[in-house]
């Protein structure tokens, strides 16, 4: 059969999103199918699967494989993505494998005894090169582990899901300003939204898939934390960094606002009031904090696409590394949120960005020599 060229896979899309502003969502469903197991997915099993196990996680757009070091949150991320591929789109055995053996690799190399957590970076036969630098390898591992049990049955996973979960806690109970956070250092006297945002998502999962009520509490607990405090309501947005005590920290940190990270976070609270059965009115305040943020991160005039990040008063500089950026992620994420938001409001702007976000994506993200997306522009 012969590759479609790039125009047709274009217009393949766009005859999508047009028949989903009818009703009809097949089209487009089988195109992102199409999209996801003919275009993304191939690149990685060109270029990506180590021998010695785990995935190479620093690629070149054309395949090179630019460092053999392997970064734990990508290895977790990827058992997440193998494992809901093998769980929804026909379970395919030979997804189920690949998930298992990046967790096999892992398990083996990746736990760092002394710290009580997964390391940040192994070389490629898994010796650790940075230990427990970032919780959030820790986030990442519970969420694909949790995942890798859903589709397959795993105890095993769910265990060591369980184990890191419990580490992590006793962590997230100290000051949040000692905690382990690369890449983004939390200044001193602060919090980090990305801490209560993830854990809420991944304890909620937890908390569903094994009944433990400990789990469910501290998901409820983190997620009220982002709208009591990073949601500032005389600003109406959410604030990246706030004082350890939910107050004002000092700019240009205490200003730094991350559009797609809080478009981000917004899903993830609706899927955590789905899994709480909390208050109906959080989810519509999700919703509208979607649409609100993606207003201020859109660069209309430069030719659309989230910005990285912006400052809550429109001031410089920036309290946040590449904010002028657009990396492909915030753009994801936005899509992601878009067509939820639409599948459970029929708002019709939700359906409009949508549509806009995928257009800037087909246009510049989509890297249709190679394979898979660009990460940066």
């Amino acid at each position: 059969m012969a590759t479609p060229s790039v125009s047709e896979s274009k217009l393949g899309c766009v005859r999508g999103l047009t028949a989903l502003r009818r009703g009809d969502p097949a089209p487009l469903a089988a195109w992102m199918r199409a999209h996801l197991l003919e275009h993304v997915m191939p690149f990685w099993e060109r270029h990506a699967f180590d021998e010695l196990g785990g995935l190479a996680t620093c690629i070149a757009d054309n395949g090179r494989v630019l460092s053999g070091d392997k970064w734990l949150w990508s290895q977790w991320r990827a058992v997440w993505v193998f494992s809901r591929i093998h769980r929804s789109l026909g379970h395919d055995p030979r997804w189920r494998e690949r998930a298992r053996r990046v967790i096999d690799f892992c398990a083996r190399t990746g736990w760092d005894e002394k710290a009580g957590g997964w390391a940040l970076l192994l070389d490629r036969s898994g010796r650790i090169l940075r230990g427990q630098e970032s919780i959030y390898s820790d986030g990442f591992a519970i969420y694909g582990l949790v995942e890798f049990h859903q589709a397959t049955g795993d105890r095993a996973a769910l265990e060591l899901a369980v184990k890191t979960a419990d580490a992590a806690l006793r962590q997230l109970a100290g000051p949040y300003d000692r905690i382990p956070h690369f890449p983004y250092p939390i200044p001193p006297g602060a919090k980090p939204h990305g801490l209560p945002m993830m854990f809420a998502l991944i304890l909620a999962e937890l908390g569903a898939v094994t009944g433990n009520p400990r789990y469910r509490s501290a998901a409820a607990a983190f997620a009220d934390e982002v709208f009591r405090d990073f949601y500032r309501r005389d600003r109406d947005l959410v604030l990246e960094f706030v004082g350890t005590d939910g107050s004002e920290y000092p700019r240009p940190q205490g200003t730094a606002v991350v559009p797609g990270h809080v478009i981000e976070d917004m899903w993830f609270q609706v899927h955590v009031c789905d899994l709480l059965r909390r208050d109906p009115a959080r989810l519509a305040e999700a919703f509208r904090l979607t649409l609100r943020h993606l207003e201020l991160g859109w660069d209309s005039a430069r030719g659309g696409g989230l910005l990285l990040a912006v400052d809550a008063d429109g001031r410089e500089p920036v309290g946040w590394k590449f904010a002028d950026s657009k990396l492909w992620w915030p753009q994801t994420e936005a899509l992601y949120a878009t067509l939820l938001g639409w599948e459970r409001t029929r708002q019709p702007e939700f359906l409009d960005w949508y549509e806009r976000v995928w257009q800037v994506c087909l246009d510049h993200f989509v890297d249709w020599q190679h394979g898979e997306w660009r990460q940066k522009l």
